[in-house]
């Protein structure tokens, strides 16, 4: 599956530096007239490869009566990786991903019933635990999976070989026996999807290169930024409304070919697969085994024994793209697989006496979070992406298939694809140095326990760090990484100044061993004052681009340009923005359906300007949201100042009174306005009478070459108030236990037209189908001893699934364990409030146990709150419940 013209030096690589000048010059006519064979002049849509992915896109396109399908092939029909997978079909997964994956498993269940010999065949899984912490991992997903109606079963040491005779158990603490997986022939399903596809009238030209991908902003429509156009190959140039990059190991590059160029974050890794000649004990009834601790798989198709794994740290291939000749230019080096061998002939006894064919060599292409990257890219529109299946490409390959599809078609995706969003990734995840790195730790991670919060990465670390980052360092910061940025979790009290840096204490599903440090920072926010640095937030200014073209020359000034900029923010927005200059609103944003695509903070800080805080995750994706909402007509701009600000929050009582001790200004505010001021030598801070706890406090907004000056002050002032640095899971403690989910108060059913108020006002007469609900564990669950809550685990109404939990905390004010969790009624109907409160007996399934919740609420429940006098910080947001979609 190479899908971009790579030709090869004598040396081997060929400079893919040189290679573009090389397309730019008067070569390029040569080589199209060298190749033989024409694309089309023009086709609806063209995809880049016909492996696992691309021919499903194909089938599924095709299947709904797109006919006008072209795919492109740089060799021939499946020649890429993703034959070369292991053809497991897992669903034993979290949901979104068992979502794509159902989809995968049924269209190869139907085709195989329609008479395609594709070697489609439930037989299930065996995942086996070696450890106690495994155990309750592999329970833990148990409790999740079982409410979607899917079976499965924990086994003890016996009860396994009743499922497998060959598996040695000794060391074993139990298993899940999962009867729903599969497995299928990758080579049989690529060629059967590829015949469909074209039977049903998509076109498949073999031997094609693609040299670029190109966009152009059409003039004739109110669009302002790039939509696919163009697609140039050794056969031609051929024009297409939409482009699907499902180029496998080849995206980047292919990507990178893009105008403008396109970030595909995937970078291939070795990985490996081995046969065993034909035996007698591989049986077809055989269940897959996954031993996840000695990071391995084996599974039986054609009488032979398959074995597979994800190396602990695995090694990144092809560093400066991949070589035409990409097969020749492998360098197999058995010993890496030794260890997974090993490891499986100690599972399977019997496959000591085996013998084995020649070992597969088959790069695949991992994404730097393990998931795989799907959508519509933000820098050209209608160009799609289809990659990094992560070593499996049969696994999401089908399934994807159909959701790109469908996206395509729709023109929105459904909202089980928001994990895969390509637009989750910034420009730092395509950087070379940096995937290389980070793919030698992600592959051994499929195979890891996911403790929740407390896996951290590794490898490519310290990339996007706050002005203030080594001081958080010395004072004892243990940091975790979101879109690139180090961001303080909590402050180790054990630390002092001068040495090592902290490090996160070993994984628990329990009670965290740093829960004393964060309740050391949760007293202090609530009594005294904290300070969270709060840098990561993506920032975004949005301002007036000129005057208004309507009015006169002599009318540009700021009136004009303010009412550009104010109706197009109050489109985008369901809350009234329209506010005095310093005003602060709390706000979404949401589409057509009314789904959320953004959360965020708006401070007015001229007639003709915002500026947007919004979550870290945020900084691509709202960015693209925001640009395709502007028309050629808009005198507005959207700029992301990310990087120009350091956010510092200051929560407590006591805050007012140390931040006065470095500046002249008033700091008692009226309500949740702004004030531009000087913060001890520092100029130009912008300070905000808004916290994200709903802690009495202020936000303030640096400067970046300024944060060290203020925070280096606040830390000496700080002394006599008794400051403390506080993290990011305190700022999550303080919001979760006041019940304060960040899409709070922002939808005003009074305000005039925007995007996704019709669908909104919709669902409220309707009434709503699922409600966020306030629970306290009760007595029976003790935080010292049982198992944790820690998001996802099903909630049960009377001993019927009604939901599940979003986010959980210890509440140190309350005393107790909270969960907040989406509830829905079981026969699909109006949730009520007599419904959440009346004759409900709740428990959540925790790892296999469930615990009785208590004190159901829609509102956030009655606490103590401490207030600066003359300060509004008694702040609680409305819950309305309307809002029933994600995004």
């Amino acid at each position: 599956m190479a899908y971009i013209f790579n030709p090869v030096c004598l040396s081997g690589n060929y400079n893919l530096i040189h290679f573009k000048h090389f397309l730019k010059s008067k070569h390029l006519n040569y080589l199209q007239k060298k190749f033989c064979g024409n694309v089309p002049s023009s086709s609806q849509v063209v995809i880049c490869g016909s492996g696992i992915v691309g021919n499903s896109i194909a089938y599924h396109l095709t299947r709904e009566g797109w006919k006008d399908v072209l795919i492109l092939e740089q060799n021939k029909i499946g020649s890429g990786t993703s034959s070369y997978g292991s053809g497991v079909l897992g669903l034993f997964r979290d949901s979104s991903e068992r979502w794509v994956t159902t989809h995968s498993q049924e269209l190869l269940k139907s085709l195989q019933m329609d008479g395609h010999n594709i070697g489609f065949r439930k037989c299930g899984s065996i995942n086996l635990a070696q450890s106690d912490d495994r155990a309750i991992a592999l329970k833990r997903k148990m409790a999740f999976i079982k409410p979607s109606g899917l079976n499965c079963e924990w086994l003890d040491r016996k009860e396994i070989q009743n499922y497998h005779p060959y598996l040695q158990t000794n060391d074993l603490k139990g298993a899940v026996w999962f009867p729903e997986d599969s497995v299928a022939d990758v080579r049989a399903v690529c060629k059967t999807l590829s015949k469909l596809a074209q039977e049903q009238g998509a076109r498949c030209i073999e031997d094609c290169q693609i040299f670029s991908v190109e966009g152009e902003i059409d003039v004739n429509s109110h669009v302002t930024y790039p939509r696919v156009s163009t697609v140039k190959t050794s056969k031609g140039t051929v024009k297409c409304e939409y482009f699907v990059n499902a180029a496998g190991m080849w995206s980047r590059q292919v990507g990178e070919m893009s105008k403008p160029a396109v970030r595909v974050p995937a970078f291939p890794a070795e990985h490996f697969y081995l046969h065993s000649m034909p035996m007698p004990e591989a049986q077809d009834n055989l269940p897959i085994v996954r031993d996840y601790d000695g990071h391995c798989f084996c599974l039986t198709r054609n009488q032979e024994f398959i074995l597979g794994g994800f190396e602990l740290r695995a090694k990144p291939t092809f560093e400066y793209g991949v070589p035409a000749n990409w097969r020749e230019s492998l360098k197999l080096d058995t010993n890496r697989f030794l260890p997974i061998k090993n490891n499986v002939l100690k599972r399977i006894p019997i496959l000591y006496s085996a013998q084995f064919n020649t070992l597969i060599y088959a790069p695949d292409n991992f994404t730097p979070d393990g998931k795989w990257i799907l959508g519509e890219t933000p820098e050209i529109d209608n160009y799609f992406v289809a990659v990094g299946m992560n070593g499996n490409s049969l696994q999401g390959g089908c399934g994807a298939g159909r959701a790109i599809a469908e996206w395509i078609i729709d023109g929105s995706p459904s909202s089980e694809m928001l994990p895969f969003d390509v637009r989750r990734f910034l420009d730092l995840h395509n950087n070379r140095k940096y995937l290389k790195e980070r793919t030698q730790e992600v592959v051994g991670r499929h195979y890891a326990i996911e403790y929740p919060y407390q896996s951290e990465y590794s490898y490519a670390r310290r990339l996007r760090c706050s002005p203030i980052y080594v001081e958080l360092e010395a004072q004892g910061a243990v940091f975790g990484s979101r879109m690139g940025f180090e961001r303080p979790l909590y402050f180790d009290l054990s630390h002092k100044r001068g040495d090592p840096p902290a490090q996160m204490p070993p994984g628990t599903f329990g009670k965290p061993a740093f829960m004393d440090c964060i309740r050391e920072e949760y007293h202090a926010c609530r009594e005294g004052v904290g300070i969270m640095d709060l840098s990561s937030f993506t920032k975004i200014e949005i301002k007036s681009a000129g005057f208004d073209k309507e009015k006169d020359f002599e009318a540009r000034e700021s009136k004009s340009a303010g009412n550009q900029v104010v109706e197009y923010m109050q489109l985008l927005c369901s809350n009234d923005v329209n506010v005095p200059v310093g005003g602060i609103v709390h706000t979404g944003m949401h589409n057509d359906r009314g789904g959320y695509e953004n959360d965020c903070l708006l401070i007015r800080t001229a007639e003709n300007s915002y500026m947007m805080l919004a979550p870290t995750i945020q900084q691509t994706r709202i960015m693209d949201w925001m640009h395709r909402h502007i028309t050629a007509e808009m005198c507005v701009s959207v700029s992301d100042i990310t990087s120009m600000y350091t956010v510092l929050s200051i929560v407590g009582p006591k805050s007012r009174d140390m931040l006065s001790m470095l500046c002249n200004t008033d700091l008692t505010f009226h309500g949740h306005r702004s004030k531009v001021i000087n913060m001890a030598y520092a100029s130009d801070v912008l300070i905000l009478a808004f916290t994200h706890t709903a802690e009495a406090g202020y936000t303030m907004v640096i400067p970046s070459e300024y944060t060290l000056h203020i925070y280096n002050r606040l830390q000496q002032v700080g002394h006599n108030y008794g400051l403390k640095n506080v993290g990011m899971m305190t700022l999550r403690a303080l919001r979760v236990e006041k019940f304060i989910p960040f899409w709070a108060e922002e939808l005003d059913s009074t305000k005039d037209y925007f995007i996704g108020k019709f669908a909104l006002m919709q669902e409220e007469k309707r009434g709503c189908r699922r409600r966020l609900v306030h629970f306290l564990l009760g007595d029976e669950f003790d935080s010292e001893t049982d198992l944790w809550p820690w998001g996802s685990e099903p909630i049960y109404r009377n001993g019927v699934h009604v939901g599940e939990v979003t986010s959980t905390t210890f509440g140190f004010t309350l005393g107790r364990m909270v969960c907040l969790g989406w509830v829905r009624h079981p026969e699909g109907k109006v949730v009520t409030n007599e419904f959440i409160t009346k004759d409900a007996n709740y428990e959540i399934d925790i790892s296999g146990k469930r615990f009785g919740l208590i004190n159901a609420s829609l509102q956030p429940p009655k606490m103590p709150i401490a207030k600066m006098d003359g300060v509004a910080s008694s702040y609680r947001p409305k819950v309305r419940g309307i809002v029933t979609h994600k995004f």
